[in-house]
């Protein structure tokens, strides 16, 4: 593993720090009057979630990991645990579906995602940034109402509630952003 100084830690990086798996989140470049500079690294552990708040020195060394991004095929979810196959090899793998978090309703059967290594271990889930879903439940459009900045309450047929545009419908498809958690446009 290559080492990096405790200055080039940037946004996004995977660190081996403290016997575990790390990834910053947020980078603050601080020079104080008195003292070294120092970056102050707030960081989220890939296996548990924990978050923690380190300071590491321009000297400090740490380790950067580098991750392996697999494309998985998502077969079926079983008691908790999402199934993904790899095209190519046909092998199985087997993730927690808490990985996902808010995003587990957007993944669909047959659906291509995106899974993280870490040598033999799968460490995150990146599912389609896009995702095309059906409106089962929506209110209907009130009078006054114009398309400019108004949004009413929906349903989507994976039972997530998001805010959609006036004019889309019950039975409509819509793609919907899986980060934002939020209407895009119809489908």
């Amino acid at each position: 593993m290559p080492k990096i100084n405790g200055n080039e830690i940037r946004p996004g990086a995977i660190l081996e720090h403290d016997g575990g798996l790390w990834a910053a989140v947020k980078v603050n470049h601080v020079k104080p009057g008195k003292g070294g500079a120092f970056a102050q690294v707030e960081l989220k552990n890939l296996r548990d979630g924990r978050k923690l708040n380190e300071r590491f020195r321009s000297e400090d060394k740490v380790d950067e990991v580098t991750l392996e991004n697999k494309d998985q095929q998502f077969l079926y979810e079983t008691d908790g645990r999402l199934v993904f196959m790899d095209a190519e090899t046909y092998e199985q793998i087997e993730i927690d579906a808490d990985l996902l978090g808010d995003r587990r309703p957007f993944l669909q059967d047959g659906m291509t995602a995106t899974v993280l290594f870490y040598g033999e271990e799968p460490l995150s889930v990146k599912i389609p940034q896009k995702v095309k879903c059906r409106v089962v439940e929506a209110e209907p459009v009130m009078n006054g109402q114009t398309a400019s900045k108004s949004f009413k309450p929906a349903v989507l047929d994976n039972g997530v509630r998001i805010m959609v545009p006036p004019f889309v419908g019950p039975d409509e498809d819509i793609i919907v952003h899986t980060e934002l958690m939020e209407y895009s446009e119809r489908a």
